[in-house]
């Protein structure tokens, strides 16, 4: 299957990274079950996907509140992202996304704007060989406002020295569309890879 793009000429690419260029949800989703676990938190799967791009960090405060958890925040993060360390091996690319990587590479510049840390995104690109692909990498720690709030896009444009219009978003939730579309970005939509 191929992932058409909007018509027009673009001057840079952002990816959002964690089911965009990398089909790792489901592995991102048994880390949070495995680390959550420990303290006894619940996260359904279908929150799990509708709270997609928003900051572990965001999500673990969030859980805490609904469930009445004191949780400490950098410490589930840091199980979290062991947990998920462990699951590299089996992580795959998005082929569509993928596809449109190696098409681009080296026409236009890249970015990826993830709500995940970048431990965590370089640890997934690095994974599958595409950590070099990118010449700027925004992820949660730096910027302060979360997707759908524009931040992060425009602080990847200022970047790549690209204005925010010429800039051509991927991503796969509804946050990170709005958070486009919000930069004054056109963008892809990329289908949830889970099998429901």
């Amino acid at each position: 299957m191929t992932l058409p793009l909007p018509p027009g000429e673009f001057a840079a690419y952002l990816f959002d990274c964690d089911g965009t260029i990398v089909d790792s949800m489901p592995l991102h989703y048994v880390a949070w079950q495995r680390a959550l676990g420990e303290w006894g938190c619940e996260f359904p799967e279908d929150l799990f996907y509708a709270w997609g791009g928003r900051p572990t960090a965001d999500i673990i405060v969030a859980l805490n509140e609904q469930q009445g958890l004191s949780m400490p925040v950098a410490t589930v993060v840091e199980r979290r992202e062991s947990y998920y360390e462990e699951l590299l091996p089996q992580l795959a690319a998005v082929p569509e996304v993928l596809a449109h990587i190696h098409d681009a590479h080296r026409r236009v510049p890249f970015a990826v704007v993830s709500g995940s840390t970048r431990a965590s995104v370089t640890a997934s690109l690095d994974a599958l060989g595409l950590l070099d692909r990118f010449d700027v990498l925004v992820c949660a720690d730096d910027y302060t406002r979360a997707k759908p709030d524009p931040q992060a896009f425009l602080l990847a444009a200022e970047h790549l020295g690209v204005a925010p219009e010429s800039c051509l978003v991927f991503e796969d939730t509804d946050l990170g569309i709005q958070a486009a579309t919000a930069a004054g970005m056109a963008s892809v939509r990329v289908p949830q890879q889970r099998t429901p």
